[in-house]
């Protein structure tokens, strides 16, 4: 039961991601868009959902049968962002995100695997923050920007973000086997870039 628990609510962030990428690609502003963006994440981390990026970091610090739940939350944020393209697309606003969705899946699928990996470790850093804030800290206010913030900076930097690029993805139509290899070095850039800090505080005992 617990395992089918996770597998929907990793459906449920996903589909989350996949919202928060619509209103992202709704926007002129890209600064706006970003804000809006974070909405997913931050309804992700209030209810405690299942996302991949903001699990991947702890891993560290847990038993290694978590794997099995990181791979559930994988496959079931995949489905999640994929169902909601599926959704978008048949709708009357894709029209107006049609083009600059395509633009942004060609722009990464012709990107390096090099670039897109160390790209992915920079969004996984910034991912592992925004949750360990919203986990750790007290103040309402803080939690809110901690969440906010790395999210934005994350989408401005062009930063590769594994769950949000499988609903881009998705919205464009482009998966191939190129495709689904640049999402498994995304995948292994945010896993390394969300395991930094934590590691970093394992080594040297600062968190138990």
């Amino acid at each position: 039961m617990e395992r089918a628990r996770q597998f929907i609510s990793a459906i449920i962030a996903g589909g989350l991601i996949g919202m928060g990428g619509t209103v992202y690609l709704s926007q002129q502003n890209p600064v706006v868009g970003s804000f809006l963006f974070a909405i997913g994440l931050f309804t992700i981390v209030v209810f405690q959902l299942q996302l991949f990026t903001g699990k991947i970091g702890y891993l560290p610090l847990q038993k290694p049968i978590y794997l099995i739940e990181l791979g559930i939350t994988w496959i079931g944020n995949l489905i999640g962002t994929y169902i909601v393209a599926f959704m978008v697309k048949n709708s009357r606003i894709y029209e107006g995100m049609a083009e600059k969705v395509q633009t942004i899946a060609a722009t990464k699928l012709n990107d390096d695997f090099l670039s897109i990996f160390l790209l992915a470790i920079f969004c996984g850093i910034l991912m592992f923050i925004a949750v360990d804030i919203f986990r750790n800290q007290t103040a309402s206010t803080i939690r809110v920007i901690g969440v906010f913030v790395p999210v934005m900076v994350f989408i401005l930097s062009g930063f590769e973000h594994v769950i949000a690029n499988m609903y881009y993805f998705s919205l464009a139509g482009v998966w191939s086997g190129h495709c689904f290899l640049s999402i498994l070095v995304m995948t292994l850039g945010n896993s390394v870039g969300g395991m930094v800090i934590p590691l970093y505080l394992k080594i040297f005992r600062l968190r138990t």
